[in-house]
């Protein structure tokens, strides 16, 4: 897994509606990262051609549509995750847990510079 900006896209499953985009920095197994709403840090380690981590998630903004609810409700979520990388890019799957829930979710990176 190359040190670099990485741009991210989240999407929940087991039938949970949700996803999430923005951007994770991975530089020597710490990741920091967030978009217009989260916010995000973490550590990870690597294998051949594997990686699994974990992080915590916090909400700093809060969205203007009253409608829209965060899975998180607001609470801190902390997530743990593993997967596969290659140049440009990893996927993970992982698990976060918001309170007593836990939520599955899949992710893509994708390279964008190096950092």
């Amino acid at each position: 897994m190359k040190n670099g900006l990485y741009s991210l896209h989240m999407h929940m499953t087991d039938g949970v509606r949700g996803r999430d985009s923005g951007i994770l920095i991975l530089r020597d197994g710490l990741l920091v990262g967030g978009g217009p709403h989260f916010w995000s840090i973490g550590a990870y380690t690597v294998g051949d051609g594997t990686w699994k981590g974990h992080l915590r998630t916090n909400q700093h903004t809060p969205f203007p549509d009253p409608f829209v609810r965060p899975l998180s409700g607001g609470q801190e979520v902390n997530s743990g995750f593993s997967g596969t990388f290659w140049e440009g890019g990893a996927d993970a799957f992982g698990t976060a847990l918001v309170g007593t829930r836990s939520l599955s979710f899949r992710a893509t990176l994708k390279r964008l510079a190096e950092a």
